[in-house]
């Protein structure tokens, strides 16, 4: 499975680039698929938040997204850093009490507004203090109505004018000379379709953490335990406690201190566009059990030699040992934007500390090569008669993790 989404340029007067509006795209066929804009934005976020990251499809660029007034009320412009991202409203959505109270928050919480796509509606008058950007059709309104738009925003001088559709050197000109300050269409360059590679934790997990996080008291032990059992789960809630939403680049080395960072608001919000995004898993069985098998190993081993604080590194450690294969990409990559310990960064990238013994007697274990795990074995100075029921132990408890979420 991949991820999808097209990206099309937002220029300015000097044909410079300024941001770029992001498109839900479910192939690479650049074409907006038969969806409706709660779905299309859904699985727009949820990608850009768990799969591909908007810096990576931006350039460090501002993100126009568009937004549906039921995503609004979710809450889900919320999930993205308000210096990465526009909220664009769609033209779909009726100005009311109910959208200008979201609007008069996000711009508390610094968030840039855009109404895409505008027609011009004296209601629109209540949102004019909290708007930044209205993007002009310039397929559809003439010069005299831009020109009506521009006279009743006057006393709002903050407002800058988008022309979008711009699809000649003639548009583009006009569009100055009305006193737009940025520029987007086919004239300068049709929307790209990006693709990566998508990670999906199972449907089943989800609807289980949605329950859990349901009740008003949290049982954080469980909803750790279950994330601990799914590495592509544990994967995206890593990768999303690190984002630029958090303005964070603290150290995590469990996953209970990565749900004691998202917290139980952004826990459920972050559950939810999941779920809503129908996302799934397609790699084998069997790389789960063997990561799974290798976390559990690693936490008892670590337990047994009594020389970590937190055996629960050493979980997180083994679980993530074969992130590479799972994302089809180097180590390197995978671990990059994740807010790791450097221990556990250290066994998996270069093979150091204590971790990295305990991932190596795992290893040892799985080819059954028996001489080089004793050696470890000794050098740990760990009972020889403790460590293969651990690696049973571990197998027994991944088959029966895998059992629960299939």
């Amino acid at each position: 499975m991949y991820f999808y989404a097209a990206r099309q340029p937002i220029l300015d007067n000097e044909k410079n680039l300024y941001a770029y509006e992001l498109l839900f795209r479910d192939g690479l066929d650049n074409v907006f698929p038969d969806v409706d804009g709660h779905e299309a934005t859904t699985k727009l976020i949820a990608g850009s938040q768990f799969e591909f990251g908007l810096e990576d499809m931006t350039a460090n660029k501002p993100a126009f997204i568009n937004f549906t007034l039921e995503t609004l009320l979710k809450g889900y412009a919320t999930m993205c850093d308000p210096e990465q991202v526009v909220v664009e409203i769609l033209e779909t959505v009726q100005p009311g009490k109910r959208l200008l109270a979201i609007v008069k928050d996000l711009k508390e919480k610094g968030y840039t507004i855009a109404l895409d796509d505008y027609i011009h509606n004296p209601v629109w008058r209540h949102f004019y203090p909290y708007v930044d950007i209205i993007k002009i059709d310039f397929q559809v309104l003439s010069a005299d109505e831009i020109k009506k738009i521009q006279s009743d925003t006057k006393e709002f001088p903050h407002i800058q004018f988008l022309a979008e559709k711009v699809e000649t050197h003639e548009q583009f000109e006009t569009a100055q000379t009305l006193g737009f300050s940025y520029f987007q269409g086919y004239f300068f360059s049709k929307p790209e379709v990006i693709q990566s590679k998508s990670l999906a934790p199972s449907e089943m997990t989800l609807a289980e953490l949605l329950y859990e996080t349901s009740s008003a008291e949290i049982n954080l032990k469980k909803i750790t335990e279950v994330f601990e059992r799914d590495v592509n789960l544990s994967y995206k809630l890593l990768r999303y406690t690190n984002s630029a939403a958090f303005k964070r680049r603290a150290e995590i080395s469990t996953i209970k201190q990565a749900l004691v960072v998202l917290g139980a608001e952004e826990l459920k919000k972050f559950l939810s566009v999941l779920f809503a995004a129908q996302v799934s898993s397609n790699k084998p069985i069997e790389l789960m059990s063997l990561s799974l098998t290798r976390a559990r190993f690693a936490e008892l081993i670590a337990q047994s030699h009594g020389q970590m604080k937190d055996t629960a590194m050493a979980f997180l450690a083994g679980m993530l040992s074969l992130i590479d294969a799972i994302l089809d990409e180097t180590m390197e990559n995978a671990l990059a934007k994740l807010p790791l310990s450097n221990e556990i960064k250290d066994a998996l990238l270069k093979d150091e500390g204590v971790l990295a013994e305990y991932l190596q007697l795992v290893k040892h274990y799985e080819k059954a090569n028996w001489e080089s795990a004793n050696t470890i074995i000794e050098q740990l100075k760990l009972n020889p008669k403790e460590v293969p029921d651990a690696y049973h132990d571990a197998v027994q408890w991944a088959n029966t993790q895998l059992a629960a979420i299939s």
